[in-house]
């Protein structure tokens, strides 16, 4: 199973064509191909010389390597020209997407170089955990800190308007110390006379829409016009664009104009897409606006 995923996950980004499902796993293949390997005993050289200091005078420094090897070397490399058009395909960790078997993955080949050093295996459960950077907490901190948050929620249920009825909280149970204080307002934008919060407003678009669709929308509900349109690295629109290009995107999907121009595909278990803008205001002028969360599914 560990040879299966690692060799899929190798495929995949060399563009090779494989199994494209992870199960089921044949491990006949791999005990056959595994059993016509030859490992030859590990013999450490004899005459391998070490620099113990930084000072002392490098013993190897004198060493050439041979031509030969490296005339072989570099005989045995592809042309420039044979590799045109090729490219990798890069994988981008989602630990939360099983479909991707990314943990499996992960597990499998830890587990390989564990095995090697005689450190112990981590099961999926564990290997999860750590790859997630989950910051372990005592019980007593947590049930402190769950216990203030439910103090404030109960705030929030009861729509206390007044922000000084709420409270920061900072705990240190080993002086012990714990000590309250009052949060500040988030900061406030304006736009065509509306008032938003920097902090957490949004513009949520409901639905999968054309760029046209969407820069319609902005200047018909917002009176805002869309200058530019990004998504993660991705500049997606812009109104400088040539008019050939945005005659391409302007009937696109969101979805598609994403996946065409970042080249890579949107994951099914992405629900959400994020959407950075910059627009102008009814007077011509650019503005500090909310981003755009698309929710794909109602």
């Amino acid at each position: 199973m560990q040879l299966h995923l690692v060799d899929h996950h190798f495929a995949y980004i060399y563009g090779l064509k494989g199994d494209s499902n992870i199960e089921p796993v044949d491990k006949s293949k791999y005990l056959q191909f595994l059993n016509t390997l030859e490992i030859p005993e590990f013999k450490p050289k004899s005459d391998l010389k070490i620099q113990v200091n930084d000072n002392d005078p490098d013993p190897n420094a004198s060493l050439t390597p041979d031509q030969d090897i490296i005339s072989k070397l570099a005989s045995s490399l592809p042309t420039p020209s044979s590799l045109a058009g090729y490219r990798l395909n890069p994988v981008e960790f989602e630990k939360d997407d099983d479909t991707n078997h990314h943990i499996e993955f992960i597990t499998s080949a830890s587990n390989c170089r564990a095995l090697n050093y005689n450190i112990e295996p981590a099961d999926r459960s564990k290997t999860k955990f750590i790859a997630g950077r989950i910051i372990p907490a005592i019980a007593t901190t947590t049930a402190l800190v769950t216990g203030l948050i439910c103090l404030e929620l109960y705030k929030i249920v009861d729509n206390k308007k007044d922000i000084e009825k709420y409270k920061n909280g900072f705990v240190n149970l080993a002086l012990p110390f714990i000590g309250f204080s009052e949060p500040i307002s988030s900061p406030k934008g304006k736009y065509n006379d509306k008032k938003f919060d920097e902090i957490w407003d949004r513009f949520d678009i409901y639905g999968n829409m054309t760029l046209q669709e969407l820069i319609n929308k902005f200047l018909k509900d917002e009176n805002l016009t869309i200058t530019m349109l990004s998504h993660g690295v991705s500049l997606l629109y812009a109104s400088f664009h040539p008019p050939k290009k945005l005659k391409e995107r302007l009937p696109l999907k969101l979805t598609d104009l994403i996946e065409t121009v970042s080249k890579k595909t949107i994951g099914s278990h992405e629900k959400t897409l994020i959407f950075e803008i910059c627009v102008e205001d009814k007077d011509e002028e650019d503005v500090d606006v909310p981003y755009i969360c698309l929710h794909l599914t109602n």
